[in-house]
């Protein structure tokens, strides 16, 4: 039988050194905004039961996660989604704190990216959520943090702002099964305008059929708004695009002018999204970096109703960035190398130590002979060498020539 004990599942790697450094430059870059405005950090299991993702409102394919039971039987899955065990969370354990609850996270989800587009499998995130209140103050809080959490990293992003309730009230209004209506989501979502007309030709023409064969059209500033005017057939669509309208100027007053896109086909797959949905995207990556919106209903699958919104920003994206960039953080060979002599071992570990308490970065040698330990710190490009035996004798090392230089 085959063994696959030398490489990783399909959808995963390994992090080495610089890559490790700069997820942790990111992930704490993100914590410390994210701690400055007031949010307290949780983490959730990353074995959860089946039923807290059930696809019926989550909106996650059964056919991504990745299941197996438990040893009663019970169906399990590797967490695919943080929201919603936050979720799940505060209906359990602090439905009873104050409002609104303001949580962070940091931790890896797992989905089975089938159609092998690349995808990893395994993605570390970072985001917030805000339980418990809603309103134009609270939405441009979140967003305004989004905006600012980036700002941190990848400063050259652009921010795409829509509204789930906008598609949902055409598609109300449209006489189509949920299979049609996912056909239809998906054609708008990656701007397929084929298959978007092949469903849409299907129907009786209408002013529906219209107006949702617009939709992917409608983005851009503010003449998106006076466009998508037209298609507004019922109260439901007209408040919702006035929401929207008046959100979108106040992020323009805030300065996000030059950032932000106004993006009516933006209809993510996650159902539990009920307002207003973003997503931001960094040039470098195919994919969005970031992603977020509304969710006032998913509450109350947990018997705990209240309104909520927060976003997700994939760790790992901002890292390749950064790492394609240039700009991320390299890994430093130390600043001293100790070695002890024979009989010595003791006192070395100890004078390491004390190095290591002024700041310095500290390697123990390993050796038995001081030679060894020379060239050691030469190859991995170590300038200092402390020799500890009856005395102290400090090396620098000639990193270019051949020789070694006692000081």
């Amino acid at each position: 039988m085959k063994k696959y004990n030398k490489i990783t599942p399909e959808g995963t790697r390994d992090l080495l050194f610089e890559e490790c450094l700069v997820r942790r430059h990111v992930e704490k870059t993100l914590t410390d905004v994210f701690s400055a405005r007031g949010f307290n950090e949780v983490v959730t299991p990353g074995l959860e039961f089946y039923d807290v993702f059930d696809p019926e409102f989550s909106g996650i394919g059964q056919e991504v996660m990745y299941k197996m039971s438990d040893k009663r039987g019970r169906l399990v899955v590797m967490r695919p989604d943080s929201t919603l065990p936050i979720a799940r969370l505060v209906a359990t354990r602090l439905q009873n704190l104050p409002k609104p609850i303001r949580l962070f996270y940091t931790q890896p989800i797992y989905r089975n990216n089938t159609a092998l587009t690349g995808r990893s499998d395994e993605t570390v995130q970072t985001g917030i959520e805000m339980l418990g209140a809603q309103g134009m103050r609270v939405d441009l809080e979140v967003i305004v943090t989004a905006v600012e959490a980036l700002n941190r990293c990848v400063p050259n992003f652009r921010f795409e702002l829509g509204h789930a309730g906008f598609f949902r009230a055409l598609a109300e209004q449209l006489p189509i099964s949920e299979d049609q209506r996912e056909d239809i989501r998906q054609a708008i979502e990656s701007k397929n305008y084929a298959a978007l007309n092949t469903i849409l030709d299907g129907l009786a023409p209408s002013r529906q059929v219209t107006a949702m064969r617009s939709l992917p059209r409608l983005f851009g500033g503010e003449e998106v708004f006076d466009r998508a005017a037209s298609f507004c057939l019922d109260e439901k669509s007209a408040n919702t695009l006035t929401y929207l309208h008046d959100l979108y100027r106040a992020l323009i007053q805030f300065g996000l002018g030059d950032k932000i896109i106004v993006d009516l086909g933006l209809v993510q797959r996650n159902d539990y999204y009920t307002n207003i949905v973003f997503s931001a995207y960094v040039e470098e990556c195919g994919d969005a970096v970031l992603l977020g919106g509304r969710y006032d209903e998913l509450l109350k699958r947990f018997d705990t109703p209240m309104p909520a919104i927060g976003f997700a920003i994939n760790v790992d994206a901002i890292s390749k960035i950064l790492l394609g960039s240039g700009n991320a953080e390299k890994v430093l060979p130390a600043d001293v190398l100790v070695h002890g002599e024979t009989g010595f071992e003791i006192q070395a570990l100890q004078y390491a130590s004390e190095l290591v308490q002024k700041g310095l970065k500290c390697e123990n040698s390993i050796f038995e002979e001081r030679s060894k330990a020379l060239e050691y710190a030469k190859i991995c490009g170590i300038k200092r060498v402390d020799c500890i035996g009856n005395t102290m004798e400090s090396i620098a090392i000639a990193q270019d020539g051949e020789n070694y230089e006692a000081t």
